[in-house]
């Protein structure tokens, strides 16, 4: 028999010429292990006696438990550190969810157009780009996506022999390049349907109960409708055609059954004509038309300064003052330039239903009030393209696209026009970076370019031309002990910024009630926070009596008086009692590639 001393973790071993199993235990402490069986081991909690320990069946059996049992003592220690490297990955799940709750809440049934680059569509990037789509689909966003298609069809023209040729920002399509375009069309299509339709992995949450398949609906049709555009300027250019009609009704149909709608830039006319339009004119119409939240442009690269660091924001104000300076190298910065220039003395009037007529304005910006108009049916303004008057429709394309000699400057002007025309917002995204799209929507600053037209607009530094607006503003606030009271002479010195140990203060932010239901509070600590940041500040601290939550729930945090630069603590009143509040602000981003 097999004699073994009793401890825990029992092991089996089998008794020589015994047909049976024999319980061998491991003890708490450790025995040197017989040298008969292993000489020189000396093996933790393990203790045999047993005559037939000689038996070579016995001696095999016990040097591969001795061998597990050393293993297991010797990785006992990673084992703890799994488990910590599980903790963390666990919190930082949690702690990411609760930092999205938000974007959840506000991207929930809102329309983002997606349109995508030709360059990425024929990269290995477009399937993880759409599993991220068909992701956020799941959590309630409608989408419609218009895949770029000038980069297959040159291909294709290639590969039969032929030249691909533009003029400016269109393609010249004769019989050969509209063959092209609508196999190019087609299999796109299709390849993006293909990769959409299975939906995420069941593996993960059959332990969850009931599970059925997930796949996504997508929707595509005739929802495009165009016109030739003809010859311009003696340039006959074949079956390429410009935006006419969106139809809307079908597309928030597909919608509203939990589609994602395809748009292919392949149109039809009047007369049953197939017609090779621009993609980003059929992305831009289509966002104008169905009043899309957000027009997405997933790009193959980053929009960079002029020192190679990321722009991450841009007013369109300043988007439209960044494409005015590129004017004069740029065709398609020019023809943005004189379209908006020419548009402030024509703005497309509209008739109400009294029959007067007023022009339909988005917001005053520097450069003038025009704002691009998509009469659905006719095309944009008086159906001559996007631009008004003699201009054709607003295209992104030809050599100075491709070769990007202008980098992304075409898509900025897009962007900017499509902001003036309602989309509030317009993000440019780096497609390269994998899950660019989830980054953007669901970072506080993202990794793309926003363009907005709603976000800063009219805000600007305080001047003293305003200083008795900005007293009639704080009067009830002071009266009511939340501010500090101010003299002339204190709120002067406070409209200019400065600027102690890399810390700045907020001293103070108020809105009319009118304001506050539109958000202003908000937007204007997003632009003091992103000015402090712009300058080199690293924090920004306040002092609250009665505003606490309001801030805590924007991201400060109590702290010390302690942390409070020194020349600031010398000019606190001690006897308000005030709290003491402090943010970290996100450093600049230091990327570098193609400069804008």
């Amino acid at each position: 028999m097999v004699a073994a001393s009793v401890a825990s973790h029992c092991f089996q071993i089998p008794v020589f010429g015994e047909n049976k199993l024999i319980p061998i235990r491991r003890k708490v402490s450790g025995v040197f292990f017989n040298d008969s069986v292993k000489n020189g081991w000396e093996l933790p909690g393990l203790s045999v006696i047993n005559e037939a320990k000689k038996s070579k069946r016995f001696q095999v059996y016990c040097h591969s438990v001795i061998s597990n049992v050393v293993e297991e003592s010797h990785t006992s220690s990673s084992i703890i550190d799994d488990a910590n490297l599980v903790k963390k990955e666990d919190d930082q799940i949690v702690r990411w969810f609760h930092e999205a709750w938000p974007y959840f809440l506000a991207h929930r049934g809102s329309t983002f157009v997606v349109v995508i680059a030709g360059e990425i569509i024929a990269s290995p990037l477009l399937g993880s780009i759409l599993q991220d789509i068909s992701l956020l689909h799941g959590l309630g966003i409608r989408f419609i996506l218009v895949p770029g298609t000038h980069v297959l069809i040159d291909k294709l023209l290639t590969e039969r022999g032929c030249q691909p040729k533009y003029v400016g920002r269109y393609r010249i399509t004769d019989p050969q390049s509209l063959d092209a375009a609508m196999e190019a069309a087609g299999r796109i299509r299709l390849t993006v349907e293909a990769k959409l339709s299975p939906g995420p992995s069941v593996c993960s949450i059959r332990r969850h109960g009931q599970w059925h398949d997930f796949g996504v609906s997508v929707a595509s049709g005739n929802f495009l409708a165009a016109k030739r555009r003809g010859v311009v300027e003696g340039v006959d250019y074949g079956s390429t055609g410009e935006v006419k009609k969106i139809d809307v009704l079908r597309i928030r149909e597909r919608l509203d059954k939990d589609c994602i709608v395809v748009l292919s830039n392949v149109g039809y006319s009047s007369t049953g004509e197939d017609l090779n339009c621009n993609t980003y004119e059929v992305a831009t119409a289509c966002a104008l038309a169905v009043e899309a939240e957000k027009l997405i442009c997933i790009v193959d690269g980053p929009i960079l300064d002029e020192s190679g660091r990321l722009i991450r924001f841009l007013s369109l104000e300043d988007a439209d003052l960044l494409i005015r300076k590129r004017a004069e190298q740029s065709e398609i910065a020019a023809n943005y330039v004189k379209a908006v220039d020419e548009g402030d003395s024509g703005i497309p009037e509209n008739l109400d239903s009294n029959g007067s007529s007023h022009s339909v304005q988005i917001g005053k910006y520097s450069s003038g009030d025009y704002n691009p108009t998509f009469q659905n049916g006719v095309g944009f303004d008086n159906g001559n393209g996007l631009w008004s008057r003699e201009q054709g429709g607003f295209a992104i394309g030809g050599e100075e696209r491709q070769s990007r000699s202008n980098s992304y400057l075409s898509e900025l002007a897009a962007a900017a026009f499509v902001c003036r025309g309602g989309v509030q917002r317009v993000h440019l995204v780096d497609g390269t970076i994998s899950g660019a799209l989830l980054l953007e929507l669901f970072k506080r600053d993202g990794v793309g370019t926003m363009v907005a037209s709603d976000v800063y607009e009219g805000t600007r530094m305080a001047r003293e031309m305003d200083l008795p607006g900005i007293k009639q503003l704080l009067q009830p606030l002071e009266e009511s002990g939340t501010l500090v009271r101010r003299t002339n002479k204190e709120l002067l010195e406070a409209l200019d910024s400065f600027i102690v140990k890399k810390c700045g203060e907020t001293a103070g932010i108020a809105a009319s009630p009118e304001g506050r239901v539109l958000g202003l509070g908000d937007k204007l600590l997003d632009y003091i926070e992103n000015k402090a940041s712009s300058i080199g500040l690293q924090k920004v601290f306040l002092l609250t009596t009665r505003t606490a939550d309001w801030f805590v729930k924007r991201g400060f945090s109590e702290c010390s008086i302690d942390l409070i630069p020194e020349a600031r603590r010398k000019r606190i009143n001690l006897s308000r009692r005030s709290k003491y509040y402090m943010k970290v602000l996100l450093p600049p981003d230091r990327s570098s590639s193609l400069v804008l």
